[in-house]
């Protein structure tokens, strides 16, 4: 009887020291296990992989796909290094994330697309973010010159692509790509760098969105007057269809079009993509999106409605950007939250040592071209870092 009451008392205070261990250190578990699962597939990732050839995604066949100098998505693998370094304050982390940031230079020198922003800002301009080595500015500089190249006065918008079957294409995606400018405008004293990127946010908002504050993937526009010729959703279920990542694109970029710029009317719209997102009526319990809002069925029919887990990501890290802009952003953080649970759960959170060493599963690239589909995604893993750091910093949370 004796031993079994010490049995009982020792129970007890285990049980409320574990109590008293919880509440001086207010990380939740969920983040806990998360950073614990991230400190171990960026490690075993960094060691697997070389520097200029990057993870992008997973093939059908298992088999890995890599993003070479000139792939759009190269730059965020070097800038997942980045923020796990800073979730993480493993060393040996920043020192891989320096390796593959580096073996992208010459990238500074591409002149054919915006996806430079992407490219570049990423990986260097995170890298000059947490470190402050000069070392990394020169890149930073040609990059932001050859983006800016791409502005045309006449039509007020960056143009994305060089296609020849387009006459000057932008697409909602060119959005992220603005924060470039608008730092560069400071770093390098470069003030008409800010002012495109002013004048792009306000022609993508003219044209890009629709009544209900959903978003067109695409306009083309003609190049001598300005006049758009053509409105369209290439990865969308239709032209008129939502697309789960272009609905995130647009909801970041005027998220941080806002907080460069001050421009009421910047948040206005952000707000608004918001509440379109929030409260759509096909946003499954888990607030994971499948790729297309549109498609028939989409809470329904698994096969034609792949989850996108890359759209969630870059939801969430908008929204709890979003909460620290507004008077009262307690909504945009728990929505951004209840994602950041589901992405850490065992539905879309690799374990360790699965997955090729990709953080996240279920996400879709563009399904109707059939790539990528339901497969990692080098940029969700990116997203859901940077979401994850803007929650702990928001909470204060211990990283």
């Amino acid at each position: 009887m004796k031993r079994t009451f010490n049995l009982f008392l020792a129970l007890t205070f285990t049980a409320l020291n574990a109590i008293a261990k919880t509440k001086d250190d207010p990380s939740p578990l969920w983040f806990k296990k998360t950073t614990e699962i991230i400190h171990f597939q960026l490690n075993k990732a960094a060691q697997t992989y070389v520097p200029g050839k990057n993870p992008r995604s997973v093939n059908p066949d298992g088999t890995v796909r890599l993003a070479g100098i000139t792939d759009w998505t190269t730059g965020f693998f070097p800038g997942s290094l980045w923020y796990g370094y800073e979730l993480t304050g493993d060393k040996t982390m920043g020192e891989e994330a320096r390796k593959f940031t580096l073996a992208l230079d010459s990238i500074r020198n591409i002149k054919n697309t915006h996806d430079v922003g992407f490219m570049l800002f990423c990986s260097y301009g995170n890298a000059y973010r947490i470190t402050g080595d000069k070392t990394y500015l020169p890149a930073l500089a040609d990059g932001a010159a050859n983006l800016y190249a791409r502005f045309s006065p006449t039509v007020g918008t960056i143009r994305s692509w060089d296609f020849p079957w387009l006459h000057y294409p932008v697409i909602i995606d060119n959005m992220m790509n603005l924060e470039y400018l608008y730092w560069s405008a400071d770093q390098f004293d470069k003030p008409e760098y800010a002012k495109a990127a002013n004048t792009h946010a306000s022609t993508t908002m003219k044209n890009h969105f629709r009544k209900d504050y959903s978003s067109y993937h695409l306009v083309d526009y003609d190049p001598k007057t300005g006049k758009v010729l053509h409105k369209g959703t290439h990865q969308g279920v239709t032209h008129e269809s939502s697309w789960a990542r272009g609905q995130a694109w647009g909801l970041y970029g005027y998220t941080m079009c806002y907080a460069n710029s001050k421009n009421p009317k910047f948040l206005t719209q952000a707000e608004n993509i918001a509440s379109f997102i929030m409260n759509h009526p096909r946003m499954p319990k888990d607030k994971v999106p499948v790729w297309d809002f549109d498609v028939h069925n989409a809470l329904d029919t698994a096969e034609l409605a792949p989850r996108d887990a890359s759209a969630a990501a870059v939801i969430a890290s908008a929204l709890l950007d979003l909460s620290t802009q507004v008077k009262d952003g307690k909504k945009y953080v728990d929505y951004a939250e209840e994602i950041l649970k589901s992405l850490s759960s065992d539905a879309y959170l690799a374990k360790q040592g699965e997955n090729h060493f990709f953080l996240l599963k279920h996400s879709v690239g563009a399904f109707l071209y059939n790539s990528e589909i339901d497969t990692p995604l080098d940029y969700a893993d990116y997203y859901f870092l940077e979401a994850l750091k803007r929650y702990a910093e928001i909470k204060k949370l211990e990283i």
